[in-house]
């Protein structure tokens, strides 16, 4: 699924469940020592898929540690992500010469559960996902535009090692060409180019997922 809404320079590998088999390098296995066993699994399918990816951009196997807010640490020269929900794991990485960022997340293509709503979207987008949910009936668009902010700010974190809030992205879901468009509250890192005020990503609903990708080029 992942790799039908990458751009080229990205490579990517995902696995409908666990990997038998898979192993982890020693740090990464102090990194989740006290970890319930679900969780274990998780992080295991996740990296083997980061691997995976890696090895398609011609690169060797490297662990990938979890940073301050538990995002994945790259080998140096690289940028990439991981998601997993129930029934899925993926990872994506790219070249830092192609790309400035990236930030991928799975979801199952399900309603939000009661009331999170109200915290993900502004009243704005919870209108446009009334009229998504009446002209374009089928996927499960609140699930979507959540997906959609958590991509954006997997893209945002590693550039500005800062929080963004989900108040604090605009979503606008193209619900014909598999879009979406995430307007930036909040100033981007100075001296960047680009600022990242606005990012660009696109989405997929298959399989009973929805996969969201967000890019930012070089």
């Amino acid at each position: 699924m992942i790799e039908k809404i990458v751009p080229p320079q990205v490579a990517a590998a995902e696995v409908f469940g666990d990997v038998a088999g898979a192993t982890l390098f020693p740090a990464e296995e102090a990194a989740i020592a006290s970890a319930a066993e679900r969780r274990r699994r998780e992080f295991t399918a996740g990296r083997a898929c980061a691997r995976a990816a890696l090895s398609r951009l011609g690169l060797p196997p490297a662990p990938i540690l979890r940073g301050a807010r538990g995002e994945p640490t790259w080998p140096a020269g690289v940028v990439g992500s991981i998601t997993h929900c129930a029934g899925y794991r993926a990872s994506a990485v790219a070249r830092a010469g192609d790309l400035v960022t990236l930030g991928i997340d799975a979801e199952p293509d399900s309603p939000l559960p009661e009331g999170v709503l109200d915290l993900v979207a502004t009243a704005g987008e919870r209108a446009s996902l009334r009229q998504l949910g009446t002209s374009a009936p089928g996927t499960c668009w609140d699930r979507l535009l959540f997906s959609a902010k958590e991509s954006v700010y997997k893209a945002w974190f590693p550039v500005t090692g800062r929080w963004l809030g989900f108040e604090q992205a605009a979503v606008t879901i193209g619900p014909a060409a598999g879009t979406f468009t995430a307007r930036l509250m909040v100033p981007g890192p100075e001296r960047h180019d680009p600022r990242l005020d606005e990012l660009t990503g696109r989405w997929l609903a298959r399989n009973g997922l929805v996969v969201t990708v967000v890019t930012v080029p070089a």
